[in-house]
């Protein structure tokens, strides 16, 4: 059994179970794939995938079995990579990071130039997407970090650790009747159409719950994962914009009233996720600590080995609101804050 072979087998799954589109992936040819998964198969007595003719249609039983254990495999070879880079004192690599897109245009930036600075020879690539879509691609060993916000049961499967929490605002051009209203409720907010987020109104988001606990029906008209685009269609007179307050900046968002939410909706709070089977460099060390506040490598070990009483979430000194995270804070003066935070 050689890693070839399994690295082969497990780019099959993740590729949909084809073949050719796997082979590209790996930079090799169709036939040589086949190939090695046929000798695999054949040195393992098993059959690995239910085939229709010369299609692959799924794992057997025995697939899933060996994949399992196959990925564990990849992932401790990975390990074994970075521990000897780190040991030889070459720290070259990637930290691949996935993250909304509203952390990745207004939350990260700084942070990451100033990483950048430190560890030049660390190439970092985000993926932008959902909540639900970057949590899946940690589980998946395509990406190293998730940050992301929502409940932490999105994480259960992760390491996760709390960074900050945050309140949703309303976005009005400055004409709009809200605009004169200090505190809207639920009740204000109905009688216009709403602009927000990709998945903010489904079944299980906090925000679309508000309004189902109330009874009432919130006129979407329109989403989007980015919160530059929601801006632009409030700006046209689609509707009212209902975003993270990170999102609004008060000198490029002049022309715009951010309105302050109160207690009408939950705050949300946003998280660091890896796997524990993942090997941390110490540049990942200090990644983590410069995200989460009063992290220290021992927390985060302690985190790892699952030695909390919170399961899998880990909050050091407590969460703070973002306009008081000692390295995001400056940034986000204009987030209102509750009473108490």
């Amino acid at each position: 059994m050689k890693l070839q072979q399994l690295r082969y087998l497990v780019a099959i799954v993740d590729n949909g179970m084809n073949i050719t589109t796997a082979s590209e992936a790996l930079f090799t040819s169709q036939p040589g794939v086949s190939k090695q998964i046929r000798l695999l198969e054949e040195e393992l007595s098993l059959h690995l995938f239910v085939r229709k003719g010369k299609s692959l249609t799924a794992l057997t039983d025995a697939g899933q079995k060996v994949v399992k254990r196959a990925r564990v495999i990849l992932t401790e070879t990975e390990n074994i990579k970075a521990l000897s880079d780190e040991l030889s004192g070459e720290l070259k690599g990637e930290l691949v990071i996935a993250t909304t897109t509203t952390q990745a245009r207004y939350v990260l930036p700084d942070m990451l130039e100033t990483f950048h600075h430190q560890y030049p020879g660390i190439a970092l690539r985000l993926h932008q997407g959902t909540s639900e879509q970057i949590a899946q691609q940690v589980l998946d060993r395509e990406v190293d970090f998730a940050i992301a916000s929502g409940q932490s049961e999105l994480f259960e499967d992760l390491v996760t650790l709390p960074i900050y929490s945050w309140e949703r605002i309303i976005l009005v051009p400055r004409d709009h009747a809200l605009a004169s209203i200090e505190n809207p409720s639920l009740a204000d907010i109905v009688n216009y159409p709403i602009i927000s987020y990709t998945y903010s109104f489904n079944e299980e988001s906090s925000l679309g719950q508000v309004f189902s606990n109330a009874g009432v029906e919130p006129n979407v008209v329109f989403t989007a994962q980015d919160p530059d685009i929601i801006k632009t269609y409030v700006r046209k007179g689609m509707g009212i914009g209902i975003v993270a307050c990170m999102a609004y900046d008060e000198q490029r968002d002049n022309d715009l009233v951010a309105i302050n939410t109160g207690n009408l909706f939950p705050r949300l709070t946003t998280w660091v996720g890896f796997r524990k089977d993942r090997f941390l460099s110490d540049y990942m060390y200090s990644l983590l600590k410069q995200l989460v506040p009063g992290a220290n490598r021992s927390g985060i070990e302690q985190a790892i080995h699952g030695y909390t009483k919170g399961g899998n979430v880990v909050s050091f000194p407590g969460i703070k609101p973002v306009q008081k995270h000692p390295l995001f804070g400056n940034q986000f003066k204009s987030c209102f804050a509750r009473s108490g935070c």
